[in-house]
Protein backbone atom coordinates (compact mmCIF):
# COMPACT_ATOMS: atom_id res chain seq x y z
CA UNK A 1 0.00 0.00 0.00
CA UNK A 2 1.53 3.53 -1.24
CA UNK A 3 1.94 5.66 2.18
CA UNK A 4 -0.71 8.38 1.07
CA UNK A 5 -2.92 5.51 1.11
CA UNK A 6 -1.78 3.97 4.22
CA UNK A 7 -2.25 7.17 6.36
CA UNK A 8 -5.59 8.10 4.61
CA UNK A 9 -6.96 4.52 5.35
CA UNK A 10 -6.23 5.30 9.02
CA UNK A 11 -7.32 8.78 9.14
CA UNK A 12 -10.35 7.55 8.11
CA UNK A 13 -11.03 4.91 10.37
CA UNK A 14 -9.89 7.32 12.66
CA UNK A 15 -13.03 9.60 11.98
CA UNK A 16 -15.09 6.85 12.27
CA UNK A 17 -14.65 5.83 15.71
CA UNK A 18 -14.66 9.56 16.56
CA UNK A 19 -18.23 10.17 15.70
CA UNK A 20 -18.75 7.30 18.07
CA UNK A 21 -16.21 8.13 20.91
CA UNK A 22 -18.13 11.63 21.27
CA UNK A 23 -20.95 10.49 22.45
CA UNK A 24 -19.28 7.40 24.83
CA UNK A 25 -19.75 7.67 28.36
CA UNK A 26 -17.31 8.84 30.87
CA UNK A 27 -17.62 5.26 32.86
CA UNK A 28 -16.73 3.77 29.58
CA UNK A 29 -14.09 5.57 28.41
CA UNK A 30 -12.58 5.18 31.89
CA UNK A 31 -12.81 1.79 32.01
CA UNK A 32 -10.84 1.19 28.72
CA UNK A 33 -8.29 3.67 30.20
CA UNK A 34 -7.56 1.48 32.96
CA UNK A 35 -7.35 -1.46 30.97
CA UNK A 36 -4.78 -0.10 28.67
CA UNK A 37 -2.64 0.80 31.96
CA UNK A 38 -2.41 -3.17 32.61
CA UNK A 39 -2.04 -4.27 29.38
CA UNK A 40 1.02 -2.20 28.94
CA UNK A 41 2.52 -3.46 32.43
CA UNK A 42 1.47 -7.07 31.22
CA UNK A 43 3.20 -6.99 28.03
CA UNK A 44 6.55 -5.33 29.58
CA UNK A 45 8.67 -7.91 28.64
CA UNK A 46 7.32 -7.51 24.79
CA UNK A 47 7.48 -3.69 24.53
CA UNK A 48 11.09 -3.94 26.38
CA UNK A 49 11.87 -6.56 23.51
CA UNK A 50 10.83 -4.26 20.71
CA UNK A 51 12.69 -1.02 22.88
CA UNK A 52 15.99 -3.28 22.85
CA UNK A 53 15.38 -3.52 18.64
CA UNK A 54 15.53 0.57 19.10
CA UNK A 55 18.54 1.51 21.46
CA UNK A 56 20.65 -1.05 19.45
CA UNK A 57 19.90 0.74 16.00
CA UNK A 58 20.27 4.29 18.02
CA UNK A 59 23.15 3.44 19.30
CA UNK A 60 24.77 2.08 15.73
CA UNK A 61 23.76 5.39 14.24
CA UNK A 62 26.13 7.42 17.33
CA UNK A 63 22.45 9.34 18.84
CA UNK A 64 23.79 11.30 21.20
CA UNK A 65 23.30 10.22 24.76
CA UNK A 66 20.03 12.79 25.69
CA UNK A 67 17.90 11.15 22.79
CA UNK A 68 18.71 7.96 23.61
CA UNK A 69 17.76 8.47 27.37
CA UNK A 70 14.15 10.13 25.85
CA UNK A 71 13.75 6.79 24.01
CA UNK A 72 15.15 4.15 26.29
CA UNK A 73 12.08 1.95 28.13
CA UNK A 74 12.81 -0.32 31.33
CA UNK A 75 10.63 -1.07 33.65
CA UNK A 76 9.91 1.59 36.16
CA UNK A 77 9.24 4.14 32.11
CA UNK A 78 6.75 1.22 31.63
CA UNK A 79 4.88 1.17 35.10
CA UNK A 80 5.27 4.96 34.93
CA UNK A 81 3.28 5.30 31.75
CA UNK A 82 0.77 3.17 33.25
CA UNK A 83 0.31 5.13 36.33
CA UNK A 84 0.15 8.00 33.83
CA UNK A 85 -3.00 6.19 32.17
CA UNK A 86 -4.62 5.38 35.75
CA UNK A 87 -4.04 9.52 36.28
CA UNK A 88 -5.81 10.43 33.29
CA UNK A 89 -8.71 8.19 34.28
CA UNK A 90 -9.00 9.80 37.70
CA UNK A 91 -9.28 13.41 36.18
CA UNK A 92 -12.55 14.66 35.43
CA UNK A 93 -13.92 14.64 31.94
CA UNK A 94 -14.51 17.83 30.40
CA UNK A 95 -17.00 16.38 27.37
CA UNK A 96 -20.05 17.91 28.26
CA UNK A 97 -19.33 20.55 31.04
CA UNK A 98 -21.62 23.31 30.78
CA UNK A 99 -19.57 26.85 30.04
CA UNK A 100 -21.41 29.21 29.93
CA UNK A 101 -25.44 29.35 29.09
CA UNK A 102 -28.22 32.15 28.80
CA UNK A 103 -31.72 33.04 28.37
CA UNK A 104 -32.57 35.71 25.48
CA UNK A 105 -35.22 38.14 25.51
CA UNK A 106 -36.99 36.18 23.08
CA UNK A 107 -37.12 32.79 25.07
CA UNK A 108 -33.91 31.01 23.11
CA UNK A 109 -32.19 28.91 25.74
CA UNK A 110 -28.46 28.77 24.94
CA UNK A 111 -26.04 26.66 26.34
CA UNK A 112 -22.93 26.14 25.46
CA UNK A 113 -20.74 22.97 26.01
CA UNK A 114 -17.42 21.52 25.93
CA UNK A 115 -16.67 18.67 23.00
CA UNK A 116 -14.01 16.80 21.49
CA UNK A 117 -12.12 18.07 18.58
CA UNK A 118 -12.73 15.00 16.45
CA UNK A 119 -9.50 13.49 15.27
CA UNK A 120 -6.36 14.49 16.58
CA UNK A 121 -2.55 13.82 14.49
CA UNK A 122 0.29 13.72 16.93
CA UNK A 123 3.99 13.91 15.63
CA UNK A 124 6.63 13.59 17.75
CA UNK A 125 10.24 11.86 17.90
CA UNK A 126 12.00 9.52 20.07
CA UNK A 127 9.63 9.50 23.13
CA UNK A 128 7.93 6.26 23.16
CA UNK A 129 6.10 7.59 25.99
CA UNK A 130 4.05 9.75 23.96
CA UNK A 131 2.96 7.39 22.86
CA UNK A 132 0.65 6.05 25.34
CA UNK A 133 0.16 9.85 27.31
CA UNK A 134 -1.16 10.69 23.75
CA UNK A 135 -3.41 8.19 23.35
CA UNK A 136 -4.83 8.41 26.75
CA UNK A 137 -5.64 12.47 26.94
CA UNK A 138 -6.96 11.71 23.76
CA UNK A 139 -9.12 9.03 24.47
CA UNK A 140 -9.99 10.52 27.56
CA UNK A 141 -11.25 13.66 25.99
CA UNK A 142 -13.68 11.96 23.69
CA UNK A 143 -10.61 12.37 20.84
CA UNK A 144 -9.82 9.19 18.27
CA UNK A 145 -5.74 9.77 17.89
CA UNK A 146 -3.76 9.08 14.86
CA UNK A 147 -0.18 8.38 16.11
CA UNK A 148 2.99 9.10 14.06
CA UNK A 149 6.06 8.82 16.08
CA UNK A 150 9.61 9.11 14.93
CA UNK A 151 11.21 6.31 12.64
CA UNK A 152 13.83 5.82 15.69
CA UNK A 153 11.36 4.67 18.14
CA UNK A 154 9.33 2.48 15.43
CA UNK A 155 9.52 -0.64 17.00
CA UNK A 156 8.81 0.37 20.66
CA UNK A 157 5.75 2.70 19.32
CA UNK A 158 4.65 -0.07 17.36
CA UNK A 159 4.36 -2.69 20.55
CA UNK A 160 3.07 0.14 22.57
CA UNK A 161 0.42 1.28 20.24
CA UNK A 162 -0.86 -2.25 19.68
CA UNK A 163 -1.17 -2.92 23.19
CA UNK A 164 -2.95 0.29 23.92
CA UNK A 165 -5.90 -0.26 21.17
CA UNK A 166 -5.82 -3.87 21.72
CA UNK A 167 -6.67 -3.15 25.44
CA UNK A 168 -8.70 -0.45 24.47
CA UNK A 169 -11.16 -1.90 22.21
CA UNK A 170 -11.84 -4.77 24.27
CA UNK A 171 -12.91 -2.37 26.85
CA UNK A 172 -15.78 -1.20 25.11
CA UNK A 173 -14.30 1.79 22.78
CA UNK A 174 -14.83 2.40 18.90
CA UNK A 175 -12.54 0.09 17.15
CA UNK A 176 -9.73 2.67 15.33
CA UNK A 177 -9.94 5.31 17.49
CA UNK A 178 -6.32 4.78 18.29
CA UNK A 179 -4.45 4.53 15.25
CA UNK A 180 -0.75 4.33 14.91
CA UNK A 181 1.26 5.06 11.02
CA UNK A 182 3.62 2.32 10.73
CA UNK A 183 6.02 3.61 8.41
CA UNK A 184 8.98 5.29 8.56
CA UNK A 185 8.46 6.65 5.20
CA UNK A 186 8.85 11.02 5.89
CA UNK A 187 5.86 11.05 3.13
CA UNK A 188 3.82 10.32 5.79
CA UNK A 189 3.66 13.06 7.99
CA UNK A 190 3.49 15.91 4.93
CA UNK A 191 0.24 13.48 3.91
CA UNK A 192 -1.11 13.92 7.75
CA UNK A 193 -1.24 17.56 8.00
CA UNK A 194 -2.48 17.53 4.31
CA UNK A 195 -5.71 15.33 5.12
CA UNK A 196 -8.27 18.38 6.02
CA UNK A 197 -11.79 16.60 6.74
CA UNK A 198 -10.30 13.77 7.69
CA UNK A 199 -7.73 15.30 11.01
CA UNK A 200 -9.15 18.26 12.63
CA UNK A 201 -5.94 19.50 14.17
CA UNK A 202 -2.77 18.06 14.10
CA UNK A 203 -0.10 18.95 17.26
CA UNK A 204 3.62 18.53 17.27
CA UNK A 205 5.99 17.65 19.82
CA UNK A 206 9.47 17.66 19.48
CA UNK A 207 12.54 20.05 18.57
CA UNK A 208 11.82 23.14 16.81
CA UNK A 209 13.07 21.57 13.16
CA UNK A 210 10.10 18.98 13.52
CA UNK A 211 7.67 21.76 14.64
CA UNK A 212 8.51 24.09 12.17
CA UNK A 213 8.40 21.98 9.46
CA UNK A 214 4.79 21.06 10.73
CA UNK A 215 3.64 24.73 11.10
CA UNK A 216 5.02 25.78 7.66
CA UNK A 217 3.52 23.19 5.56
CA UNK A 218 -0.07 21.78 7.34
CA UNK A 219 -2.94 22.67 5.98
CA UNK A 220 -4.98 21.34 8.66
CA UNK A 221 -4.93 23.35 11.69
CA UNK A 222 -1.75 22.92 13.88
CA UNK A 223 -1.42 23.45 17.60
CA UNK A 224 2.01 24.77 18.22
CA UNK A 225 4.20 22.82 21.04
CA UNK A 226 7.29 22.27 22.67
CA UNK A 227 10.31 24.46 21.36
CA UNK A 228 11.99 25.78 24.50
CA UNK A 229 14.59 28.13 24.18
CA UNK A 230 13.88 29.31 27.63
CA UNK A 231 15.61 32.14 29.74
CA UNK A 232 16.60 32.74 33.73
CA UNK A 233 17.40 36.99 34.17
CA UNK A 234 19.69 37.19 37.31
CA UNK A 235 18.59 41.03 38.42
CA UNK A 236 21.05 43.53 39.91
CA UNK A 237 18.63 43.05 43.23
CA UNK A 238 18.71 39.15 43.37
CA UNK A 239 19.51 36.99 46.50
CA UNK A 240 23.03 35.19 44.86
CA UNK A 241 22.34 32.06 46.79
CA UNK A 242 18.73 32.23 45.54
CA UNK A 243 19.83 32.65 42.10
CA UNK A 244 22.64 29.70 41.78
CA UNK A 245 19.78 27.55 43.08
CA UNK A 246 17.42 28.29 40.90
CA UNK A 247 19.48 28.65 37.34
CA UNK A 248 21.24 25.24 38.51
CA UNK A 249 17.96 23.60 38.69
CA UNK A 250 16.75 25.27 35.17
CA UNK A 251 19.59 23.99 33.17
CA UNK A 252 20.43 20.58 35.11
CA UNK A 253 18.02 18.61 37.06
CA UNK A 254 16.29 17.08 33.60
CA UNK A 255 18.29 19.28 30.71
CA UNK A 256 16.99 17.05 27.76
CA UNK A 257 13.10 19.02 28.33
CA UNK A 258 11.75 21.84 26.54
CA UNK A 259 11.07 23.43 29.58
CA UNK A 260 14.84 23.64 30.84
CA UNK A 261 16.76 26.55 30.62
CA UNK A 262 19.49 27.21 27.58
CA UNK A 263 20.17 30.94 28.04
CA UNK A 264 21.08 32.63 31.55
CA UNK A 265 21.69 36.70 31.38
CA UNK A 266 22.72 38.34 34.31
CA UNK A 267 23.10 41.53 35.31
CA UNK A 268 26.12 43.10 35.07
CA UNK A 269 26.31 44.62 38.71
CA UNK A 270 25.55 41.00 40.06
CA UNK A 271 28.16 39.56 38.28
CA UNK A 272 31.14 39.62 40.24
CA UNK A 273 29.14 38.06 42.60
CA UNK A 274 27.04 35.61 41.19
CA UNK A 275 29.17 34.24 38.01
CA UNK A 276 32.33 32.71 40.32
CA UNK A 277 29.86 29.81 42.17
CA UNK A 278 27.50 30.19 39.33
CA UNK A 279 30.32 28.90 36.77
CA UNK A 280 31.96 26.36 39.55
CA UNK A 281 28.67 24.27 40.20
CA UNK A 282 27.77 24.54 36.26
CA UNK A 283 31.38 22.88 36.27
CA UNK A 284 30.66 20.71 38.81
CA UNK A 285 27.84 19.10 36.89
CA UNK A 286 30.04 19.39 33.44
CA UNK A 287 27.76 21.54 31.65
CA UNK A 288 29.38 23.26 28.53
CA UNK A 289 29.37 27.04 29.08
CA UNK A 290 29.35 29.58 25.81
CA UNK A 291 29.97 33.03 26.78
CA UNK A 292 29.92 36.43 25.55
CA UNK A 293 33.59 37.99 26.00
CA UNK A 294 32.73 39.47 29.63
CA UNK A 295 31.41 36.30 30.44
CA UNK A 296 34.54 34.01 29.29
CA UNK A 297 36.70 36.84 31.22
CA UNK A 298 35.40 34.76 34.29
CA UNK A 299 36.71 31.50 33.26
CA UNK A 300 39.20 30.44 30.56
CA UNK A 301 37.54 27.35 30.21
CA UNK A 302 33.97 29.24 28.27
CA UNK A 303 33.75 28.70 24.20
CA UNK A 304 32.63 31.69 22.57
CA UNK A 305 28.54 31.94 21.83
CA UNK A 306 27.67 32.57 18.01
CA UNK A 307 25.02 34.06 16.92
CA UNK A 308 23.23 30.60 16.40
CA UNK A 309 23.91 29.90 20.11
CA UNK A 310 21.40 32.24 21.43
CA UNK A 311 18.74 30.85 19.54
CA UNK A 312 19.66 27.14 19.88
CA UNK A 313 17.94 24.48 22.27
CA UNK A 314 20.14 22.66 23.28
CA UNK A 315 18.79 19.52 25.46
CA UNK A 316 21.60 18.75 27.37
CA UNK A 317 24.39 20.05 29.09
CA UNK A 318 25.23 23.12 27.00
CA UNK A 319 24.11 26.71 27.99
CA UNK A 320 24.95 30.12 26.75
CA UNK A 321 25.33 32.65 29.24
CA UNK A 322 25.30 36.70 28.57
CA UNK A 323 26.46 39.60 30.80
CA UNK A 324 23.35 42.70 30.15
CA UNK A 325 23.85 46.05 31.10
CA UNK A 326 20.58 46.37 32.36
CA UNK A 327 16.63 44.70 32.10
CA UNK A 328 15.62 46.39 29.61
CA UNK A 329 18.25 44.58 27.64
CA UNK A 330 17.67 41.56 28.99
CA UNK A 331 13.80 41.49 28.05
CA UNK A 332 14.95 42.64 24.45
CA UNK A 333 17.39 39.10 24.12
CA UNK A 334 14.35 37.63 25.18
CA UNK A 335 11.93 38.62 22.72
CA UNK A 336 14.39 38.34 20.35
CA UNK A 337 15.23 34.96 20.37
CA UNK A 338 13.18 33.18 23.19
CA UNK A 339 10.08 30.57 21.74
CA UNK A 340 7.51 31.76 23.77
CA UNK A 341 7.63 29.15 25.97
CA UNK A 342 9.04 29.85 29.63
CA UNK A 343 11.16 32.87 30.86
CA UNK A 344 11.89 33.96 34.59
CA UNK A 345 13.55 36.74 36.40
CA UNK A 346 15.57 36.20 39.86
CA UNK A 347 15.27 39.53 41.63
CA UNK A 348 14.20 41.40 45.26
CA UNK A 349 12.60 44.23 43.53
CA UNK A 350 9.40 44.18 43.24
CA UNK A 351 8.78 46.82 40.46
CA UNK A 352 11.30 44.83 38.27
CA UNK A 353 9.53 41.71 38.68
CA UNK A 354 6.30 43.09 37.72
CA UNK A 355 7.79 45.07 34.78
CA UNK A 356 9.24 41.31 33.71
CA UNK A 357 5.79 39.48 34.32
CA UNK A 358 4.03 42.18 31.90
CA UNK A 359 6.57 42.41 29.49
CA UNK A 360 7.93 39.02 28.41
CA UNK A 361 5.80 37.48 25.85
CA UNK A 362 5.60 33.84 26.97
CA UNK A 363 2.77 31.33 27.82
CA UNK A 364 4.85 31.08 31.33
CA UNK A 365 6.87 33.89 33.48
CA UNK A 366 8.33 33.39 36.56
CA UNK A 367 9.45 35.32 39.43
CA UNK A 368 12.39 33.63 41.01
CA UNK A 369 11.12 30.35 40.58
CA UNK A 370 12.74 27.32 37.94
CA UNK A 371 11.07 26.93 34.66
CA UNK A 372 11.34 23.30 35.17
CA UNK A 373 8.02 24.09 36.58
CA UNK A 374 5.79 24.29 33.42
CA UNK A 375 4.00 20.80 33.44
CA UNK A 376 0.56 20.15 33.40
CA UNK A 377 1.02 17.49 36.51
CA UNK A 378 3.24 20.61 38.28
CA UNK A 379 0.44 23.33 37.43
CA UNK A 380 -2.17 20.75 39.19
CA UNK A 381 -4.26 19.79 35.60
CA UNK A 382 -2.87 16.86 35.74
CA UNK A 383 -1.22 15.24 32.65
CA UNK A 384 -0.67 16.54 29.30
CA UNK A 385 -0.10 16.29 25.48
CA UNK A 386 2.02 19.41 25.35
CA UNK A 387 3.03 22.65 26.28
CA UNK A 388 1.70 25.10 23.50
CA UNK A 389 3.55 28.13 22.57
CA UNK A 390 1.07 29.84 20.33
CA UNK A 391 -2.00 32.18 21.73
CA UNK A 392 -4.89 30.69 19.36
CA UNK A 393 -6.92 28.05 20.79
CA UNK A 394 -4.44 27.31 24.14
CA UNK A 395 -1.33 28.40 25.59
CA UNK A 396 0.99 27.08 27.89
CA UNK A 397 0.33 23.15 29.46
CA UNK A 398 -2.45 21.46 27.11
CA UNK A 399 -4.54 18.95 29.35
CA UNK A 400 -7.65 18.05 29.12
CA UNK A 401 -10.14 21.18 28.83
CA UNK A 402 -7.48 21.90 25.86
CA UNK A 403 -8.23 18.78 23.78
CA UNK A 404 -11.74 20.03 22.96
CA UNK A 405 -13.96 22.84 21.43
CA UNK A 406 -17.58 24.03 22.35
CA UNK A 407 -20.61 23.86 20.51
CA UNK A 408 -23.98 26.09 21.24
CA UNK A 409 -26.96 23.83 22.18
CA UNK A 410 -29.99 26.10 21.44
CA UNK A 411 -33.70 25.14 22.53
CA UNK A 412 -36.62 27.30 21.25
CA UNK A 413 -40.47 26.97 21.38
CA UNK A 414 -41.33 27.62 17.92
CA UNK A 415 -39.24 31.13 17.40
CA UNK A 416 -38.41 32.82 13.93
CA UNK A 417 -36.43 35.38 13.28
CA UNK A 418 -38.06 38.64 12.09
Amino acid sequence: METYELVKSKAQAAKKAAAKLAVTGTAVKNKALLAMAAALENCCAEILAANAKDMAAARAKGMRSSMLDRLQLTEARIAGMADGLRQVAALPDPVGNVVDGKTLPNGLQITKVRVPLGVIGIIYEARPNVTADAAGLCLKSGNAVILKGGSEAMESNKAVAAVLAQAAEAAGLPTGAIQFIDTSDRQAVSDLIHLNGLVDVVIPRGGAGLIKTVVMNATVPVIETGAGVCHTYVDASADVEMAVKIAFNAKVQRPSVCNAMETLLVHRDIAQRFLPAMLAKYAEAKVEIRGDEDVQAFDKAVVPASEEDWATEYGDLRLSVKIVASIEEAMEHIARYGTGHSECIVTNDYSRAQLFQQTVDAAAVYVNASTRFTDGNEFGFGAEIGISTQKLHARGPMALPELTSTKYLVCGSGQVRE
